[in-house]
């Protein structure tokens, strides 16, 4: 598996809440420093939803990037979604909560799937794809910083033990969130 793109966002206006975001990433090269509070360059408006330590880095997969090119009939660029990493070779629902990926120097741990918002919508240009996102099951997730440093695109990205792993996936937390607020 490989990091296929490492994307940071930059404030910008958008047509949902505030009116401002950081939800459109897009791809840097060469080595990019993470910190417990994200990749450095990458800003986030919505901090009451969005980022601090638990929710530092978002990840999406390429399978899942690819469901939704054909779901939408069009090529998808990377950050599209609004992650900072793009990786390569398996799908986000079955990732556990509390899995490890190590790429470069940096050492990530999973903590949340991400729940699809307004700003995704208007991202999209769809009203309804707050409804589709949910309903694709195909979350990404976000991982906490355990081990600051850096990466960059095309870094193998490998699997670490999950001592914290407690045999629940993305996408058993992403259905119990959404049973909890129905």
């Amino acid at each position: 598996m490989h990091l296929r793109s490492v994307n940071v966002g930059r404030a910008r206006q958008i047509a949902a809440k505030s009116g401002w975001t950081g939800i459109y990433k897009e791809p840097v090269s060469g080595p990019v420093a993470v910190q417990p509070g994200g990749l450095e360059g990458d800003q986030i408006l919505d901090r009451e939803n969005h980022g601090g330590p638990e929710q530092a880095v978002y990840v999406y997969t390429q399978p899942d990037y690819a469901f939704w090119t054909a779901q939408r009939g069009t090529a998808l660029l990377p950050g599209t979604f609004g992650e900072n990493l793009l990786f390569s070779g398996l799908e986000s629902a079955a990732v556990l909560i509390g899995q490890r990926f190590r790429m470069g120097t940096v050492l990530l741990e999973v903590t949340w799937p991400r729940v699809p918002c307004v700003t995704l919508a208007a991202r999209m240009g769809d009203p309804a794809f707050v409804r589709k996102f949910r309903e694709a099951r195909r979350p990404g997730f976000y991982a906490r910083v355990l081990q600051a440093g850096t990466l960059q695109q095309g870094d193998e990205v490998t699997v670490q033990d999950a001592p914290h792993a407690d045999g629940r996936t993305v996408v058993d937390l992403y259905d119990a969130f959404f049973e909890q607020h129905s």
